[in-house]
């Protein structure tokens, strides 16, 4: 496995400076915000495509501090009931798949996305519970109606593009939360569609994120390494669902930490292990969203605890004592 990191941690500064830093802690690859929700400060891929310079000038910076691009990063809700953000979240996302093509990566991470309630809605409706009826009969008309007919002809353009995976989050707030529902997307829409397992949206849930490594097997195509820490005397109160600020930490159910800071060493060499076990041998990508540690801070403990927990070696062939 390698130590990887999403760079847009560091949007505010030029690329080179964030990958001359990156590399001088030990990070070894790349994923690169390139549209939705992560932005472009470091990778616009409309402006690349459309110019050869500044594309070879990104790859030869790319290039000079010898961490290769692992994936692109695109979060967005692709089938957002509101027509305008809906179309630039899908322009985003092939945007970068084109580019993904362009200069030989073939993984993109993102959301699955959430329609509204109708063809009229302006927001997203997530639903969390199936009764009183009319919540099954939404989630019915969202997968059979909006997400499976988007995502089958999503993976058609990824496919024809070079892209073998799109892995996307499980994340509360879009229809693909959970491995259940990462599962059912993938056996609609085909095998194009994996997991990013971020261990930090599904803890809060009372998943146990090795319980979900084991589970999700194959289909495991990318890794994020977040924290969370629950705060079991809120919860004991009032539950996981909280919509509390992110910055009211100490009140809330729930907060993103730094890796080590919400679970300690032998949870995460479990977690990392059972990767190992399904067969994951793949980027451990560093999202820090700590709100009480600054961004160098918190990534810079994360990526000192990783190095000790994480199995960088090819798995032996043989045991010797056998």
């Amino acid at each position: 496995m390698k130590l990887g990191v999403i760079t847009v941690l560091f949007g505010d500064q030029p690329l080179d400076k964030t990958l001359a830093y990156l590399k001088s802690i030990g990070i070894e690859e790349l994923e690169i915000g390139a549209g939705g929700y992560p932005g472009k400060a470091h990778c616009d891929p409309a402006e690349l495509l459309a110019d050869e310079r500044k594309l070879n000038a990104f790859l030869e910076t790319i290039d000079k501090y010898g961490m290769p691009i692992n994936a692109f990063g695109c979060h967005g809700n692709p089938v957002h009931p509101n027509p305008a953000v809906r179309e630039q979240y899908i322009s985003d996302f092939h945007n970068a798949i084109l580019l993904a093509e362009k200069v030989g990566v073939h993984k993109l991470i993102g959301f699955s996305g959430c329609p509204g309630d109708s063809e009229n809605a302006k927001y997203p409706n997530w639903v969390t519970c199936p009764w009183p009826n009319d919540y099954s009969d939404l989630l019915k008309w969202q997968w059979e109606k909006v997400l499976v007919p988007y995502w089958k002809e999503e993976v058609k353009f990824a496919a024809a593009h070079g892209v073998d995976k799109i892995a996307l989050e499980m994340h509360p707030g879009f229809c693909v939360y959970n491995p259940e529902t990462l599962m059912h997307l993938r056996s609609e829409v085909g095998n194009v569609i994996g997991a990013n397992l971020d261990p930090s949206h599904l803890v809060w849930q009372g998943i146990d994120p090795v319980a979900a490594t084991r589970y999700l097997g194959e289909a495991i195509y990318h890794v994020h390494a977040k924290d969370t820490k629950v705060d079991a005397m809120n919860v004991a109160v009032n539950g996981v669902l909280d919509t509390k600020p992110y910055a009211d930490e100490i009140h809330r159910a729930w907060v993103f930490r730094s890796v080590g800071y919400g679970n300690g060493m032998q949870y995460w060499r479990d977690f990392i292990s059972n990767l190992r076990l399904v067969g994951y041998d793949d980027i451990l990508s560093i999202e820090h969203e700590d709100s009480i540690m600054t961004n160098k801070e918190g990534l810079e403990k994360a990526a000192y605890f990783l190095k000790n927990a994480i199995i960088s070696e090819p798995k032996p062939t043989g045991m010797w004592w056998v």
